[in-house]
């Protein structure tokens, strides 16, 4: 059956910060789609017909739903952990959190509780850490599979430095993974990535057996951090004294590659950028964890202008919000302490096509080009009083972009839909 989902539309073919060419946009636009595929985007006028079944959102935006490459599923309930950075946090609140996910009916509710705030928040694809435990990557894939919902997701492999109950060991991570990416990778939507949570909780023979999996499994994406703070960065470097840097330490396992997604990347040495340059690994900026937790600022453009493509993330729940929106607004403060901008188009590019360039999916996600999937989120730049006051003055669609930008969250969110499903009860 086909659907006509109709209001003012927004896709993007290039990034802003690039190029004036960029996007398009339809005032009184339409998507057609068909079975969770987009089969046309123009004018409503050019693809309506009788008969049709039309969903009218104007006058609210619609674009591709956002995407966001790096947050943490056993970590909903520690958002808003006051006062600590980062290796303290992780001891105080996280790890202990992450210990009940070996629980499967716990795993199980909070798989569906995530991908709710995903959808509320507009939020149509994650990249996730799960816990150490196979059963909490399970639990998420069951539940985004149920959902026809594209999710990028892998146990957490870590064998030392942290609780007992969240520890695993280099072969039964191997084990683990192997296992899941058997049952999980390219099933419907969904996609393995292989996941040491990082260095310092990784022995040097867990890292080799992430670098197998890696030459196994060259399709899988794989995650970890990179240099967010201060203190991790000298601890692993102690952890590993012949390592050139921080990167090194991936490198020499095998790690580095286009489907490598580093987060935070914020205190990186002139032979890690060059590095990952060339060997197309990815940088995950998380502005609200960073702020958070103290960790520093983030170099959109010295990376960008070094051939580094990077994403843009929640990171939750270091990070602050599940609002890819709140994202995009401290996102803007952090570039301005650094004496850049983000301009509106831009941002709203970053977490669209922008995240999906950083996954190697923007064939599939990211954009409103027909074949896509339709996941898409509905807009409202007039969704609180306080916005809509403002958007009295606002003349042009970026000037309402920066209101959604800046004071947007889950409530300017009038609907959500993947695979052409609204998500949201009672969506505007």
């Amino acid at each position: 059956m086909q659907q006509l989902i109709r209001g003012r539309v927004l896709d993007f073919h290039a990034d802003p910060a690039e190029t004036t060419d960029n996007h398009r946009y339809w005032e009184n636009g339409a998507i057609l789609v068909q079975d969770g595929r987009i089969l046309a985007v123009g004018d409503h006028a050019d693809l309506a017909r009788e008969g049709l079944e039309e969903i009218d959102h104007r006058p609210h935006l619609i674009l591709p739903g956002f995407i966001d490459p790096h947050i943490h599923f056993p970590q909903l309930q520690v958002v808003a952990s006051w006062g600590a950075q980062l290796l303290d946090w992780l001891n105080t609140y996280t790890f202990p959190a992450e210990a009940e996910f070996a629980d499967p009916d716990h795993a199980a509710r909070m798989a569906g509780l995530f991908l709710d705030q995903l959808t509320a928040h507009g939020t149509t694809t994650a990249v996730a850490f799960c816990s150490s435990h196979k059963a909490s990557a399970d639990a998420l894939f069951t539940a985004a599979h149920a959902r026809n919902m594209a999710m990028s997701a892998g146990k957490v492999m870590m064998d030392r430095n942290a609780i007992p109950a969240v520890q695993d060991t280099a072969q039964s991570s191997y084990d683990d993974s192997r296992a899941l990416i058997a049952a999980w990778h390219g099933k419907g939507r969904q996609r393995y990535a292989i996941t040491p949570r990082f260095a310092i909780t990784s022995t040097p023979e867990q890292l080799a057996a992430a670098g197998a999996l890696a030459a196994e499994h060259p399709d899988c994406h794989i995650q970890t951090h990179l240099s967010e703070n201060l203190d991790e960065i000298a601890y692993t470097l102690s952890l590993y004294p012949q390592a050139r840097d921080y990167l090194d330490i991936y490198e020499s396992h095998g790690l580095l590659s286009p489907r490598l997604l580093l987060g935070h990347s914020i205190h990186l040495e002139p032979r890690e950028i060059a590095r990952m340059a060339e060997t197309g690994s990815r940088a995950v900026f998380c502005p609200t964890s960073n702020l958070f937790l103290g960790s520093g600022l983030f170099d959109a453009d010295g990376l960008r202008a070094a051939g580094i493509v990077s994403g843009i993330a929640t990171d939750v729940g270091g990070g602050t919000s599940w609002s890819m929106l709140q994202t995009l607004n401290e996102g803007y403060k952090v570039l301005q302490m650094r004496g850049q901008k983000l301009h509106p188009l831009a941002a709203f590019h970053w977490a669209t096509r922008g995240n999906a360039l950083a996954l190697g999916l923007e064939a599939e996600i990211g954009t409103l080009t027909p074949g896509s999937a339709a996941d898409l989120v509905v807009l409202d730049p007039r969704a609180t009083p306080a916005m809509a006051l403002r958007a009295e003055r606002a003349t042009t669609l970026a000037e309402e972009l920066f209101i959604l930008q800046i004071m947007g969250d889950d409530r300017a969110v009038a609907q959500t839909y993947v695979a052409g499903q609204a998500m949201k009860a009672g969506g505007r």
